[in-house]
């Protein structure tokens, strides 16, 4: 796979709660951070407190091989109880493109919630690129092909998307019951 593909990882769990008590979680910018090894922070823009169509936040992130940065973030994609989805966007060109294009995002991530009898079937998903991100400087500027660098960086993200899948189901369940 390449980068100009659009490298996609996905991952879901069922959640024995349902999708109106599983909804504000998933739209919690906030959780994620609890859960991920590489967002640390984030914080709505603009004056918004909630997710909606438009409105923008700040993510703040960090791991050993880029050390910190900083990404903005604009929800595209909102079905309440169903889809919340956000393109992501380098402001400060760390990677090269500071653009705010969708077309041009760094990643495209998308919660979708599917109902499943008195559960919820919860799926976290990304595309990656294609705007430059710190994946594309990674594949320009070290000597591993250019599958090895996105599959090593596919199964990073999975490992964190699993571990806020579990952190959310964990949360939604106990207080569900």
């Amino acid at each position: 796979m390449k980068y100009v593909d659009g490298p996609e990882v996905d991952v879901d769990i069922e959640i024995d709660a349902s999708p109106s008590r599983v909804w504000p979680l998933v739209t919690d910018i906030e959780l994620p951070t609890r859960f991920s090894p590489e967002l640390k922070r984030v914080e709505w823009l603009d004056g918004a407190t909630s997710a909606a169509l438009g409105a923008s936040f700040v993510g703040h992130n960090r791991n050993e091989r880029l050390g910190g940065w900083r990404t903005v973030s604009r929800v595209v994609e909102l079905e309440a109880e169903q889809v919340f989805a956000w393109a992501v966007f380098d402001p400060d060109s760390r990677f090269g493109s500071g653009t705010t294009e969708s077309e041009q995002s760094m990643a495209l991530w998308r919660f979708t919630l599917e109902p499943s009898g008195g559960s919820t079937r919860v799926r976290l998903a990304a595309r990656l690129g294609p705007g430059r991100s710190g994946l594309k400087l990674a594949i320009e500027t070290l000597p591993y092909p250019e599958e090895q660098i996105i599959e090593y960086r596919l199964a990073d993200l999975r490992g964190g998307m699993e571990a806020t899948l579990t952190g959310l189901k964990r949360i939604a369940e106990g207080a569900a019951h």
